[in-house]
Order: structure tokens, then C-alpha cells, then sequence
């Protein structure tokens, strides 16, 4: 269920693998994503299975209905209606926070002193518009000063192939993301482009991928990658708390 682990003070933090729930075929087996042909139903068992094995009662995850942008939503509860953004942040004990992604990169968010946490979806548009920096500025509105931030599997950029023009316009905007495939063609390392820039306003940065190079999404079948699978790719997810 779970690819990775880490909590540090009261902070727990999770990515998730493909394993451990009830969806069927292209989804198979814990799909957390709503939005690619999926059974809803299953979709929500997935949910509150993750939740509950992350010690966070399933009335108490916040998700979000993410648009590759730069919005950001503060949340004390879980809202009635899904949040439209690709930043979360929280200050409130044992409220689990949750971002979904099958190639883009997840990122988990955590002041332990001050008990600020957040996640953000950064894909290719997310780290041009700079959600990571939106997301941490929000964090240091809500009291948080010291940050680390962990960014999970995702899509490496050996192999994540684009346009040259792609490539030089992500380029232009955050330079450490230009990268070139394994076999040779234009590509975009948005986990180089999105640690670059935390590092850039002192953010500390526990890449999952330093430690373990297979937690590449198009080429390890442990986790969905739309890459390799394509629309009917499931979706992994990253999630922190607050214990209280």
C-alpha cells in the first residue's frame, strides 16, 4: 500500500504504491483517482482504506479536485465540496491531507514546530506557475518557518520526452528542469525543476528518489504511470498529518 514511509515530530508522511484495494483492470488495485473510467464506488473504498492505514479516520481526509495551477486552499476541516486547487495546508491535528498524481510530482509539506502541513500537485504546468512556492507561502502566512518537504514518485526525467520547444520554454522559466531521455531526445525533469525551487527559498528537500531510482513511475508496474498506461492510468498518492 504504501512505497514510502517517514514521519519526523508529529508529522506523518505517506506515498502510495498500486497494491492494497479493490479496484479491477487498468486500475488494479488502489487507485485513489476519480477521473479516469474507474468505479466511484471502489474509488471511495480505496480512499478510506488508505486513510485508515495511514492512522487518519476517513471522515478526516481532505483531498482536491486539481487543475494544474497555483491555487491554494487552507483548510481547518474537511469542506463539504471538494476544494478546486493543487496546494492544501493545515494547521489542525490528525486532518489528513491528500494529493493524487500518475507521473506529476507529489509533494508533502511540513513545519513540526509549528504545525504547519500541506501537499501539492506539480506537474509540468504546476512548476512553471510555481504551486510549490504558492503553496509554502501560504505556509509561512499561517506561522510556519522552518520547512522540509518531501516529493515522491513520479515520472523521472530520463523519461518523461517532450517538444524541444517544451522543453526550452520550461527551461527558460526554472532551468535545473531541462533533461535529455535515456535514449537521447528532449525531456523535462519537473522533481529537478521542483526541488530547485523549494531549495531556492530554504526549503530542506527528502527526495524519495535519491534513495530508491525505481520509484520512477513509467518504468516501475508497482505504481500507474498515464505515461505508460495512459487515460486509464490510476493514481498514487501522497498524504501528510498532524498526530495529535
Amino acid at each position: 500500500m504504501f512505497a514510502f514511509r517517514d514521519s519526523r515530530g508529529p508529522v506523518e508522511v505517506a506515498f502510495t504504491d498500486r497494491y492494497g484495494g479493490v479496484s479491477e483492470g487498468p486500475w488494479e488495485s488502489l487507485n485513489l483517482g476519480t477521473s479516469n473510467g474507474d468505479d466511484p464506488e471502489r474509488v471511495a473504498h480505496n480512499l478510506d482504506l488508505v486513510s485508515s492505514k495511514f492512522g487518519v479516520d476517513p471522515s478526516r481526509l481532505v483531498r482536491m479536485s486539481q487543475e494544474h495551477g497555483d491555487r491554494v486552499s487552507t483548510v481547518a476541516e474537511r469542506p463539504d465540496e471538494i476544494p478546486v486547487a493543487d496546494g492544501l495546508i493545515t494547521s489542525a491535528p490528525d486532518l489528513g491531507l491528500l494529493v493524487r498524481v500518475a507521473d506529476c510530482v507529489p509533494v508533502v509539506l511540513a513545519d513540526t514546530e509549528a504545525g504547519v502541513v500541506g501537499v501539492a500537485h506539480a506537474g509540468r504546468p504546476g512548476l512553471v506557475v510555481g504551486i510549490v512556492a504558492s503553496t509554502v507561502t501560504r505556509m509561512h502566512a499561517a506561522g510556519a518557518r522552518t520547512i522540509v518537504a518531501w516529493l515522491g514518485p513520479r515520472v523521472c526525467g530520463s523519461c518523461y520526452e517532450v517538444p524541444e520547444p517544451m522543453r526550452s520554454e520550461v527551461a527558460d522559466a526554472v532551468p535545473d528542469a531541462w533533461a535529455t531521455t535515456s535514449w537521447g531526445t528532449p525531456a523535462v525533469d519537473v522533481g529537478a525543476g521542483v526541488a530547485s525551487q523549494l531549495r531556492g527559498i530554504g526549503v530542506e528537500v527528502v527526495d524519495v528518489m535519491d534513495s530508491d531510482e525505481k520509484l520512477c513511475t513509467r518504468e516501475n508496474t508497482d505504481l500507474f504511470s498515464y505515461r505508460r498506461q495512459g487515460q486509464r492510468s490510476g493514481r498514487l498518492g501522497g498524504l501528510v498529518r498532524i498526530r495529535p
